[in-house]
């Protein structure tokens, strides 16, 4: 029987893709977006509610959560949100004692195409030479990171 894992791109557009313990993979994004109406902090309410979510899919067996660890942003803002997410992220994985790993955005470029500093338009091709179809790049990158924490399962 195969481990239930979760790969995140972590961000205001999440990418996400989950192995359930029978080995289907699902996989999608959603956007954590405010409105004008929202305070700051709802978007991770919002994520928190979304995790409690995809664990009650994986059967309350999440065995270990991966996510695209970046070191640098295009802006301020997509740095605040990616810290909030992050923190959100580890704080839900502390509290529910499940496992969790940063995988650097090299890595998994490198997993998915061959060379750590592939563009998203090549990752998102190499993800779809092998049979998924995404609907954008932060997709993508979850299906390349889940695949690379696969191979981490399978070689240990």
């Amino acid at each position: 029987m195969m481990t239930t894992l979760l790969a995140l791109d972590l961000g205001t557009q999440t990418g996400w893709s989950l192995l359930h313990h029978d080995g289907i993979i699902a996989s999608g994004t959603l956007s954590f977006k405010n409105d004008r109406y929202q305070g700051g902090g709802m978007r991770y309410l919002r994520f928190c509610r979304w995790l409690d979510e995809m664990k009650a899919l994986a059967g309350g067996n999440l065995a270990e959560v991966y996510f695209e660890e970046v070191r640098r942003h295009l802006g301020v803002d997509a740095a605040h949100a990616y810290g909030g997410f992050l923190a959100t992220l580890t704080a839900w994985c502390e509290k529910e004692s499940i496992p969790y790993q940063g995988v650097s955005v090299g890595t998994i470029k490198h997993h998915a195409t061959g060379k750590g500093n592939a563009s998203k338009q090549e990752v998102l091709a190499s993800v779809r030479a092998k049979g998924y179809q995404p609907q954008d790049d932060n997709e993508a990158d979850a299906l390349a990171l889940l695949e690379w924490a696969r191979m981490q399962q399978v070689c240990h």
